[in-house]
Order: structure tokens, then C-alpha cells, then sequence
């Protein structure tokens, strides 16, 4: 699927708007080290993608980026980031860097997180939990979903995110 998707997104992403076909910013992974996540770009270049996060109806985002982050084909490139061994298919979800130290500043158990691999989808995204935010109550969810995975791990458990994670891949109030 790689050999003909991943290229045909490309090409529809950079007829959108100019400038790179994939967005790539470091991220946390196992261990609290850093590496370069890999995206589809769905946002015209802008100066705050690193300090601001998308939410639902953000300026920044290009038309077609709307449509990858509804069908979530943006984070297809993020296979690569599962082959060289940087993530998994199931984790918690990597945040960018300032909203991670953001969150282990001031959520009580966050860094917990970095004992397992991040992951395409995770726990919290399975359950419907998607796209960028800003209510600390929302990150405590996930939090909460995310250790649970950390605590609760095993090959079942990723087989069954993976496979409530594909019914939610449509839409809902909680996407960018």
C-alpha cells in the first residue's frame, strides 16, 4: 500500500500548498530520548508549529490537511518511525517537545509515559480521544489511558486497540 498511497498522498499534499511533503519534528520516545517524527504536512509553514497545537478549525491547516487529519493518512509516514525502531504501532502518543514538558511539569505521573515505545495509536486514541488540545482535563484522560496501557501491556491489549482505533477513524469532536 506504501509503494502507490504514501506517493500519491505526497503529490495531492504539495499541489495543495507549497513547501515540504512531510512535516518533521522531534517528539519523546522510550527512555525520554528524542527523535524526528514523521507526518504527512497538513498545515501551510508557519513559525509556531512547534510551540502551538492544531486545533479542529486552525488557520494553518491547508484544505487537503484537513481531509488527511479527518482519515488520519497523515500519520502513515509514521511507519518509517515504527521500522527504525523509534515507535511502536501502539503507545502512547508522542507530543511535540514543548507540550510534553508542558505536561510533565504539571501532570503527576506523565513521565511514566517514556517506559514503553509511543505509539500510531494508543489506548486513548481507541477510545475516541484524538487530535490536539488545550483542556487540561482532556490530557488528564488520556493520561490516565496512556498509563493504563504503560501498566497494562500485552500483546492482546495491542491487538485490541489496534482494532477499536479502526472504527474510530472518522471524525470526531476531538480531531485538528
Amino acid at each position: 500500500m506504501l509503494s502507490w498511497l504514501l506517493p500519491l498522498l505526497a503529490l495531492l499534499a504539495r499541489l495543495d500548498s507549497p513547501g515540504p511533503v512531510f512535516f518533521i519534528q522531534k517528539r519523546r520516545k522510550k527512555g525520554n530520548a528524542w527523535f524526528f517524527c514523521i507526518k504527512l504536512r497538513t498545515m501551510y509553514i508557519n513559525m509556531e508549529a512547534d510551540r502551538r497545537v492544531a486545533l479542529m478549525y486552525d488557520e494553518r491547516i491547508t484544505r487537503f490537511g484537513h481531509w488527511l487529519r479527518r482519515t488520519h493518512l497523515d500519520e502513515l509516514p509514521q511507519l518509517f518511525n515504527v521500522w527504525w525502531g523509534d515507535m511502536s504501532l501502539v503507545g502512547p502518543r508522542p507530543y511535540m517537545l514543548s507540550e510534553d514538558q508542558r505536561y510533565r511539569d504539571i501532570l503527576a505521573g506523565y513521565a511514566a509515559r517514556a517506559r514503553v515505545k509511543p505509539g500510531i495509536t494508543g489506548l486513548a486514541q481507541a477510545s475516541g480521544l484524538f487530535g490536539g488540545t488545550q483542556d487540561l482535563a482532556d490530557m488528564e484522560k488520556r493520561l490516565s489511558l496512556d498509563l493504563t496501557y504503560v501498566e497494562q501491556w500485552s500483546p492482546v491489549l495491542d491487538l485490541r486497540i489496534m482494532a477499536s482505533t479502526i472504527r474510530f477513524l472518522k471524525p470526531t469532536p476531538h480531531e485538528a
